[in-house]
């Protein structure tokens, strides 16, 4: 597997590529100057030449750049990252380039779009839908057929009741309670959770 992005994000993708026993063949990074992230090449900028026949996951946590960088890829992508110490219904659906990460817990009937992150501890339960580019920290509670849409990232701790559906491209602040549907790009924060203004996408 090639990774795009030699971060702390990368890092965690690592450690789960290694409990699966699957090979780290190289890292690319077009910013970074190291040689190398916890013993593995990092290759320097895209090449789209470089081993075109080995599958990518693009390791880079913000979910804008992310899909920046997926736009430009050549590579194929890796079927989803889960981590052997998740518990992942076999009546879930997971795309793509997405990660699953250690002690995660997704229920039968929920859906993960292509190249999201579902953090540590987080729980997505029964019917869930979470479109492409999603980011889930670490902690969050998605109780029973919650929808978020693309690019949205819900922060650490936060829980979102049954039945809500929050829209793309929205900020949701660690620890928040979401109660209510979310327009799109909301940058939202409290206990119930307000919308206090719109995300600007850079």
């Amino acid at each position: 597997m090639l990774l795009y992005g030699a971060s702390g994000h990368a890092k965690v993708v690592i450690d789960c590529l290694i409990d699966l026993d699957i090979s780290v063949d190289g890292i690319f990074d077009d910013y970074s100057d190291l040689m190398s992230l916890n013993g593995y090449d990092v290759l320097g900028e895209y090449d789209t030449v470089e081993l075109p026949n080995e599958k990518m996951i693009v390791t880079v946590g913000d979910n804008i750049t992310r899909k920046k960088i997926v736009d430009k890829i050549s590579h194929k992508f890796g079927d989803a990252v889960i981590h052997p110490s998740s518990s992942v219904s076999k009546y879930a659906n997971i795309g793509k380039g997405s990660v699953v990460f250690h002690r995660s817990v997704i229920q039968s009937g929920a859906s993960v779009g292509k190249h999201c992150i579902i953090n540590t501890s987080s729980s997505v339960d029964h019917d869930c839908e979470i479109e492409d580019f999603v980011h889930i920290s670490p902690k969050v509670t998605l109780c029973g057929k919650v929808k978020v849409a693309e690019g949205t990232h819900i922060g650490a701790g936060a829980t979102v009741i049954p039945e809500v559906t929050i829209g793309k491209w929205c900020v949701i602040g660690a620890g928040a309670v979401i109660t209510q549907n979310l327009p799109d790009y909301s940058l939202v924060v409290g206990v119930p959770g307000k919308v206090i203004r719109k995300v600007e996408l850079m």
